[in-house]
């Protein structure tokens, strides 16, 4: 058998190199805005976690509180004591938790 090279062949499709795409920094307002997203994405996450262990104990103090949501929420994200507080004072607000009596 014999082979040649068909010099009037034309492909319809082209070899395009594509450099790599560098990511882009944000800036600091997107920064700011982005933390504040992930803040109020973890609200619930915290607050579920406050009630697991209001629903465990059903009477504890607030330094036991927020060491064991501290605790459970370690392997996800680290939450910020004063969130925990606030969080807290939601659900109490929100008639979801009572307030400690004496």
């Amino acid at each position: 058998m014999i082979s040649s090279i068909n010099d009037k062949f034309m492909s319809k499709f082209f070899k395009i190199k594509i450099g790599t795409v560098t990511a882009q920094k944000e800036s600091e307002p997107e920064k700011q805005e982005t933390r504040q997203q992930v803040e109020e994405d973890r609200k619930p996450q915290i607050e579920a976690a406050i009630i697991r262990v209001m629903k465990a104990r059903r009477v504890t103090g607030y330094n036991s509180i927020v060491m064991e949501v501290t605790k459970q929420l370690q392997p996800r994200f680290l939450p910020n004591p004063v969130v925990i507080k606030k969080r807290i004072e939601f659900l109490i607000e929100q008639g979801i938790l009572g307030e400690g009596r004496g």
